[in-house]
This record gives structure tokens, sequence and C-alpha cells, in this order.
């Protein structure tokens, strides 16, 4: 932690001043949390250009600076790295909703895909050339996702791949580390990554450790009765590379004993050697595609067809089983589709048919969804443990509040209402401890010759404001944005759009 005041930090400013006494921003007066888990101090920051310059006692008198920003009586912090988001910033979608909850980097590419310029063209290395050449409204961190190395080395989605087909995918990891991408993501649970054997996993988790890079997963099933199986699988990983469990959760399991254990497995390995972190959202209900509902042989929409000729009694049965197992219909919120915004038991009511006709009608692929199915007594275990990082898993278009408000909630809820977690360690939670697990450079921290990503704000007024009901609504009490040096937003107004970057890891 950086100590403010003292003839020492006299001595520096005046020497910084007598170098050049020009600066872009000062903040003055605030109560500084810098980033890694320190309690609040008083300071100045001064910024040029897009670096923090100092950090300690200032003197406005004897400085030119042009924007002075006083921060008494508020915290003034590291921007929020978000350490899972999705979404295209090539698209024409905005993304200042995650600037309004604090976030000044995403980190995209995740369970196991990443965007590319056209469909069907998985080469993750345009997109990103691109990207660096587009105006961006915050900074952007990537992963190269597994399934979509996968499909780019031409591999059908239910057979292992050939020498040369995974030498291939090898290849093409080997160009996207080198390009700068932070790791590769995996999507155990997803089509293809479900398809990836213990072999295929490790010889690309081979080459990401050999890169220092992470192996980031949503990994295969989270289930209660399959959380242990799927977090040992990612250990094993964990002996070759840095490995990283993706939104934390134990889908039908109950009680703070059950999440004290899975952390204590964690903390358990990592004695043993193994780098192994997680992040976690932190809201009771998840969010993906709806054929997270159907069987492992009726994932995509010609295994549908198929299953609907050779297995249509065992499909329907698994469905009926499936979603009661899943706390109801009533659990199933459409985020998409023609019945965005109803639950599956609301639909099934309305069109007077049963909801395992509702899913039949829509197929595997045919919408995606929010899932009431978490233990809140448990997941907190996971959302106030020092040692997880928070991540919305969110997206602007997203039919789910993550998308608007997951950093604002951890304010709100668990700093100022619960007090389940002290101001200093949320804050870690959402930046020095990111930056630390992707290896982000100069970011995270409020320290000299940091890049200055800022945040501002009193935390009793901060605010989620996005509900299940209506998810697009920008958080509150974020005052100032500050992104690579620059202002970008202000008492809940954009004051520039393109200030962010792709950063990259080399």
């Amino acid at each position: 932690m950086i100590t403010a005041c003292g003839n020492q930090k006299k001595t520096e400013f005046d020497q910084l001043i007598s170098e050049n006494n020009r600066f872009d921003i000062a903040i003055v007066n605030g109560n500084v949390i810098d980033g890694s888990g320190a309690e609040a101090f008083k300071a100045d920051l001064l910024i040029r250009d897009e670096v923090i310059t100092f950090v300690g006692k200032i003197d406005l008198e004897k400085i030119v600076v042009s924007k002075t920003i006083n921060a008494e009586g508020k915290t003034v912090s590291p921007g929020f790295i978000d350490v899972h988001a999705h979404g295209n910033p090539l698209s024409d979608v905005s993304f200042e909703s995650f600037l309004a909850t604090g976030v000044t980097t995403m980190v995209l590419g995740q369970d196991g895909g990443h965007p590319s310029l056209k469909e069907q063209e998985y080469d993750i290395l345009p997109w990103m050339e691109q990207l660096e050449q587009s105006d961006l409204e915050l900074n952007v961190a990537m992963f190269v996702g597994h399934g979509s190395l996968r499909r780019q080395a031409h591999i059908p989605n239910e057979v292992k791949p050939t020498a040369a087909q995974l030498a291939a995918m090898e290849a093409a990891l080997e160009a996207a580390l080198e390009a700068g991408c932070f790791g590769i993501s995996t999507g155990l649970e997803y089509v293809p990554g479900m398809y990836a054997d213990e072999l295929e996993l490790q010889a690309l988790a081979k080459i990401v450790g050999a890169n220092d890079a992470v192996m980031m997963s949503h990994m295969r099933n989270e289930d209660d009765e399959a959380i242990e199986a799927s977090i040992d699988e990612l250990l094993a990983l964990g002996a070759l590379c840095q490995v990283h469990a993706s939104h934390l959760k134990v889908v039908y399991g109950k009680g703070a004993a059950r999440g004290q254990g899975i952390l204590q497995k964690l903390a358990d390995s990592k004695k043993q050697g193994i780098q192994v972190s997680a992040d976690v959202y932190p809201y009771m209900a998840s969010y993906t595609g709806i054929g997270i509902l159907f069987p492992s042989w009726c994932k995509t929409n010609q295994q549908f067809e198929r299953a609907k000729l050779d297995r249509l009694d065992e499909l329907k049965a698994y469905l009926f089983n499936r979603v009661i197992k899943r706390n109801g219909p009533e659990a199933t919120l459409f985020g998409s589709g023609k019945y965005a915004g109803k639950t599956l038991g609301t639909v099934a009511a309305e069109e007077n048919k049963t909801y395992v006709d509702i899913l039949m009608e829509i197929g595997p692929q045919g919408a995606s969804g929010a899932y009431f199915i978490m233990d809140q007594t448990l997941q907190d275990e996971f959302i106030t443990d020092p040692k997880t990082m928070i991540a919305s898993d969110g997206s602007p278009t997203m039919l789910h509040p993550r998308g608007h408000g997951t950093q604002a909630r951890i304010i709100e809820k668990y700093v100022e209402g619960t007090e389940q977690l002290e101001l200093s360690m949320a804050i870690y939670k959402m930046t020095g401890l990111p930056a630390k697990t992707i290896n982000l450079k100069e970011r995270g921290f409020l320290a000299k010759n940091y890049i200055a990503d800022i945040l501002i704000f009193n935390p009793s007024e901060v605010k989620e404001k996005a509900t299940y009901e209506n998810p697009y609504q920008f958080s509150e009490g974020f005052d100032q944005v500050i992104l690579n040096g620059k202002l970008v937003r202000e008492n809940g107004k954009l004051l520039s759009a393109n200030n962010g970057k792709l950063l990259r890891s080399k």
C-alpha cells in the first residue's frame, strides 16, 4: 500500500514537478482504495497522458492541471476488471452499461467461443486486428475459445481430432497467445467442447503453460452430484498450466457447508502447487442456451431431429424430469426468442400445452434463458470468499440483470447492505485479484506508473437498477469513470465513447 504524507513524498512531489508541472487530471482529497485489499488512505492522484504519475499529497498552487476533481468524502479506486463477460465490441451494440457499473476492462472470448469477423470463420487474429483499429468504449482483453479452435480445425462435433487436426488446433492456439490473448477458455458443457477428451485438453494445456497463460473453464458439469468430478478434471490440467473455474456454482446444492467444502477443495489443491482460481457472479439465476435442459445426446439441431425419430419417448421423459429437478417450469425464464420475458410455466399455460411440448417446439438451439437453480446461502460462500473474484458473465443484450448490475450489486448488497464484505476486499476482488490472475500488466491497482483506469464514487450511493423484469437499466452511483487517463463518464453521462483499447498480454 502507498502511504500519503511525509517528507519523502514531498520530496518526490517536488522532484516530479521540477521536471514537468503540467498534468491532465488531479484527484484531490479522496479516500484511496488501491486494489491490493488494503484499507483506504487519504491521498491525491496526478494523471498525465494515460498514466498515474503521483499518489500522495500535492500542492495545487505549484502545478498546472487541466481538470481537478474534488473527491472529498468519496472512494477512489481502480476501475473494475470483469474477468468473464460476453459480447462483440465490433457490433453496433453499446457497452456503456459496463462503464455505468464501474467496469473499465472486460475479458471476452469465454465459455469456449471467441468472436470472428465472419460466421463460419473462426480465426481470432483478423478480428483482434480490426478491434485494435476500432473505437472502443472500454478496454478489452481476449481469451481464445477452445470450441472455436475446434471448428477452425474442421473437427466434427462428436469425434476426436486426428493428429493433423490436433496439430492445427495447437498452432492456432500458439498464434493466438503470441498475438496477445491471455489464455484459452473452454466450454465443456457445450457443443463442441463437451466432446473434447483428456488427451485433447492436455495437449492444449501444455501450450498454455509454456506461454505462462491461463486455461479458463466453464466446467463439464456444475450439478451438485458432478461438481467434484468437474473440478478434478480442471485440477488435473492444473498440473500443466494455470487453471481457472468460471462462474463457480453448485446447481441444486444447498447450505454454507457445501460451499465451504468446494472452497476447501480448491484451497487444498493450491497447497499442492496447483495454480487455480475462480470467479462468481452475485445472482441465483444462471443464463445460457435452452440446450442446458436437453440431454447430452440431443444438443444440436441435427441430434434433435434424430432423437425425435429414434428416442422420442426417452427425450420427453428426460425433459420432464430435468425441468422438475431444476425447480420446475416457473424457474426457467426465457431470455430470447418469441417467449422472451416469460417463464416456461407461463408459456405452457398460455398455449394450453405441457412444458415438454413447448421445449419440443423450441428445440435445443431455439432460445436462451435464466434459470433459478442456486442456493443463496451456498453461493454467498463463494461470493464473499477473499480468493474468488467477481465477474458478471453478462453482456449488454442479455435478458438478465448481471449484464447491467453485477459490480454495483456487490457494493450495494454485500458491502453496504449485509456487510458481508469490507469495501476494500470487494474492490480487491474486482480489481487487483483479476489483474494478478490473468497477468494484466499495469492495471488493477492505483500506484505510480500504472495506467489511470479509475473510479470515484460514494459507496452508499451505488445502486443496482437492473431487474429480471427490466434488465437494461444502468447502475447508478459511479460518479466519475476515468479510462486510460481520460474522464469518460461523469454524473451518469457519457463524455467520451472511444477511449478504450485492446489489451494484449505481449
